[in-house]
């Protein structure tokens, strides 16, 4: 077979190639099941021969499928890119869909922004589906998402108006974890620096850090709470409200490990010695919970895993749209280190 130089391998010019018919050609390309192996393998070889690419827009025409994904994380992209848990995520989602050969469409919505524009691009007509991570309890993108049939996964437990499939770790058991830590090493005055309470993860850390005192038979003490917005910054200005409160205590769990490194660096400031004076965990084991001074104690959980498990639950929606998959909750675990 001969055809002019540079000019693009047709779908025609593959199935004579392979010896087989257009529409067997096509079945191979679209990965259907339909087509014997010797078939499969004689239509691969002419791909690989002709450098065969297949028109995107044409088959999202027949298949009715984009191969896209979007993921919309609701936060900045300088904190998106600054904190290590929502680059973890990025890095499951992304090698997940990668494997599944699909696209990543990276969004961010920012507050107040998540409207307009982004709504009009979460259709059919541009992604197969949408990950979503770090919404607040307001946030009203699920709802119309899935008013267009859209299939959608959340990063973090649903709330009530939220309804969806989610991915999420045992927030609510690591931060018990935590607290029954620092009580065993007889901590009795155990402070926390929790995050929104607008956010579910905020609270549930919150449930967390109650049910361990609950369990030490400790009472609940509002002056030794004080929240931020998980980065160091806040950490610091949440550390130095609870020293002013209560000079006498002895511990603090901290809801992520940024906020941790900022508390470590106020008791530090404040003379006090970690652990002798005050013990400190975190919660993440990012990188930066080995580099901290001392080293942190921290509730483990894998925000890669977060990402490929939520790519796997939102793959299992877009092929069973009548089924909606049942969430799942992953695992927490104590990584205890020189800060307790």
């Amino acid at each position: 077979m001969t055809r002019q130089p540079r000019t693009r391998p047709t779908l025609e010019e593959v199935a004579a190639a392979a010896g087989v018919g257009r529409g067997t050609a096509s079945r191979v390309i679209n990965g259907s099941s339909k087509v014997s192996e010797k078939a499969r393998l004689a239509v691969e070889g002419a791909i690989a021969e002709l450098g065969y690419v297949p028109n995107r827009a044409a088959r999202t025409l027949v298949t009715q499928r984009t191969d896209a994904v979007a993921l919309v994380i609701a936060e900045s992209e300088e904190r998106v890119f600054g904190e290590p848990f929502f680059a973890g995520v990025v890095r499951g989602v992304g090698t997940a869909l990668s494997d599944a050969q699909l696209q990543l469409v990276l969004l961010f919505a920012h507050a107040g922004q998540r409207n307009g524009r982004l709504d009009e691009y979460l259709t059919r007509n541009h992604v197969d589906g949408v990950l979503l991570l770090s919404l607040h309890d307001d946030d009203r993108l699920p709802e119309r998402i899935g008013e267009r049939g859209l299939p959608f996964v959340l990063g973090g437990r649903a709330t009530d108006d939220q309804r969806g499939a989610y991915v999420d770790a045992d927030n609510e058991l690591g931060a018990r974890l935590a607290v029954d830590h620092l009580v065993h090493r007889g901590r009795s005055r155990v402070a926390a620096i929790l995050g929104p309470p607008d956010m579910v993860v905020g609270r549930t850390r919150h449930e967390g850090y109650l049910a361990g005192l609950a369990a030490a038979g400790l009472e609940a003490d509002d002056a030794l709470v004080a929240r931020g917005d998980f980065s160091q910054e806040s950490g610091e200005s949440a550390m130095r409200v609870l020293l002013s409160r209560r000079p006498d205590l002895d511990a603090v769990f901290c809801a992520n490990d940024l906020m941790a490194a900022g508390a470590l660096r106020v008791l530090r400031e404040a003379g006090k010695d970690v652990p002798r004076d005050v013990s400190v965990v975190g919660f993440d084991d990012a990188p930066l919970a080995q580099s901290t001074h001392p080293p942190l104690t921290t509730v483990h959980q894998s925000p890669e895993q977060m990402g490929r498990e939520m790519v796997a639950l939102l793959l299992e929606a877009i092929r069973h749209p009548d089924e909606p998959p049942a969430p799942r909750l992953l695992e927490t675990r104590l990584v205890v280190r020189e800060s307790s």
